[in-house]
């Protein structure tokens, strides 16, 4: 709706709003139609990339904060408000903030008019994601209370944040309905407070996670004795509730020295990893900050972020390696083991053992995995030419089973390359297999169909559910290296070793020893009659030409 003339001037509603800015979280604001001129609250200017709080040229200043996709939007709703289609702006968009980030807010206004013609248009702008200041759920101050908190009071020598979060409390949204978890959210943070110590406070962090604040003279060791509280009042509530829900509480635990000077947003980042190292370890349980365990979190994610570069830059890093596969009748090679390796500026040559797992977790291994076995077919097609039967053995991750259609990418390099099937071994670990039972039976009968060859590999290390030989048939047991090592140096784990190797034998299954390091380890396993042997003794892995030069030429 318009609003008649007030008989107030733009300079008076300009310090109106400077009286009003103390007392409100919104931003007031006048837009002069007749000058150009915009007037907005001081606070704007520290949340949002506004040239000032005060500007000419209003539509053309706009377009420096507005999010460019809403810049046409919001100039034709400013346009029907001067030329009198409509008299009340009401807008959801977006300003870009101080940290470039896009923030919806909503604008609301109305035109002030004399005789007819546009004046001003008076109005409120405010975030629709801010923060709230408390939440009515838990009936706790929320993280914007909790913020103001943290950098208004003193911090002693010895205090402590305590962060705590439900276990699985999804599950009982799921299977209880968001009501019934909200009840749960309450009745948890009733079971805090009353675990509460005096000139201590709680606030509802995000979600399920709530969050102590102890800026009193007291230790670790307190904390975690308040932990163990919180879980028993927790325990006394679900059997007073008759037992309608059970769930548990884990919770991270920060002292104060390790978040003294730090900002906010630090603070908050350290809870809460904190937090999430607790449901790693087991949860129903609380683990206390340390800043080496930190550094390795901030790795692996700089190692991913990384890694995800590597595959979007044509897998700039990644390099395959051959490793020679010895026939104990001829002693000469039959083939190479293809492996993985990944280098980078930063952390140089990366492990193996570190940068797979993290593949596996982020995915990504379906992308670079298909690169691997495109490399390891290229190579062996290019050694074939000059020894016909050479043998390329290939590992493939359970994720790429489960989440991309391996059986196809394997066959297509087969025929892409002209590689006879006998000659190409598909490996997966013992461990895999236990997990997948079906679809890895599946996978095993499709290859096996098209004449390629199968290998458990790190036979020793899992599980050794003996049965999967018999159900999965592979060709080839190989036996890793921490099981070769045990056998050598004790006559018992080689007794083990040598029954299982009977017993591989007997079911016409070939075997081949891993990690043969030295002649002591080779002469021990001798007495096992393997089929094959694999280790640094015969040749560590390498980049292909020099592979090609070794073993090859």
């Amino acid at each position: 709706m318009a609003s008649e003339f007030t008989g107030l001037s733009v300079a008076q509603i300009c310090e109106a709003i400077d009286t009003l800015t103390p007392c409100m979280d919104d931003f007031v604001y006048v837009y002069d139609l007749v000058n150009d001129f915009y007037y907005i609250s001081k606070l704007a200017v520290e949340r949002f990339c506004l040239p000032s709080n005060r500007f000419h040229n209003v539509i053309e200043n706009h377009a420096k904060f507005v999010y460019p996709a809403d810049i046409p939007m919001l100039q034709q709703d400013l346009e029907e408000l001067v030329a009198g289609k409509k008299e009340f702006h009401d807008l959801l968009y977006r300003w870009i903030s101080v940290d470039n980030d896009p923030i919806w807010i909503n604008c609301r206004g109305f035109v002030v008019r004399h005789e007819g013609t546009p004046l001003y248009m008076l109005g409120c702008i405010n975030e629709i994601g801010a923060r709230q200041k408390a939440d009515n759920v838990s009936g706790l101050l929320g993280v914007t209370s909790l913020q103001n908190y943290f950098l208004e009071e003193e911090t002693p020598p010895i205090g402590y944040l305590l962060r705590l979060g439900l276990d699985d409390f999804k599950e009982i949204n799921e299977k209880l309905g968001s009501d019934y978890g909200d009840l749960i959210l309450k009745r948890t943070a009733e079971c805090i407070t009353a675990c509460l110590l005096p000139n201590q406070k709680l606030f509802r962090a995000v979600a399920d996670e709530y969050l102590i604040i102890n800026f009193s003279d007291r230790s670790t060791e307190e904390a975690i004795d308040q932990y163990k509280h919180i879980r028993q009042t927790i325990d006394t509530f679900i059997k007073e509730n008759n037992y309608e829900v059970i769930y548990t509480i884990s919770g991270g635990i920060l002292k104060s020295e390790q978040f003294i000077g730090c900002s906010f947003s630090d603070a908050m980042k350290f809870s809460e990893f904190s937090l999430n190292e607790a449901k790693r370890h087991g949860k129903n349980c609380c683990y206390i900050f340390c800043q080496a365990d930190y550094e390795k979190f901030l790795r692996r994610r700089k190692l991913s972020q990384l890694l995800r570069r590597a595959v979007t830059h044509d897998f700039e890093g990644f390099e395959a390696y051959l490793q020679p596969l010895i026939d104990t009748d001829t002693n000469t090679i039959y083939g190479a083991e293809s492996l993985m390796r990944f280098h980078t500026q930063e952390f140089g040559m990366v492990s193996p053992g570190e940068f797979i797992p993290l593949l596996e977790e982020t995915g990504l291994i379906i992308p670079v995995g298909k690169w691997m076995l495109n490399e390891a077919m290229h190579f062996c097609h290019k050694i074939q030419k000059k020894i016909p039967d050479f043998k390329i053995s290939i590992n493939i991750s359970y994720v790429q089973i489960v989440k991309s259609n391996i059986i196809a990418e394997i066959l297509n390099a087969v025929d892409y390359y002209q590689i006879p099937p006998a000659t190409v071994i598909i490996e997966l670990t013992e461990s895999g297999i236990v997990e997948l039972d079906t679809r890895i039976t599946k996978l095993w009968q499709r290859l096996k169909e098209r004449g390629i060859r199968l290998a458990l590999d790190d036979f020793g290390t899992g599980y050794s559910n003996f049965h999967y030989l018999n159900e999965l048939k592979p060709d080839i047991i190989k036996i890793d290296r921490t099981f070769t090592l045990k056998a050598v140096a004790n006559d018992y784990e080689f007794k083990m070793l040598s029954l299982m190797s009977n017993m591989v034998h007997s079911m016409d299954l070939r075997i081949c020893v891993e990690g043969v390091e030295n002649t002591t380890e080779l002469s021990r396993m001798k007495e096992l009659l393997p089929d094959y042997y694999q280790g640094y003794y015969f040749g560590k892995p390498c980049p292909y030409q020099e592979f090609s030069e070794k073993f090859v030429n």
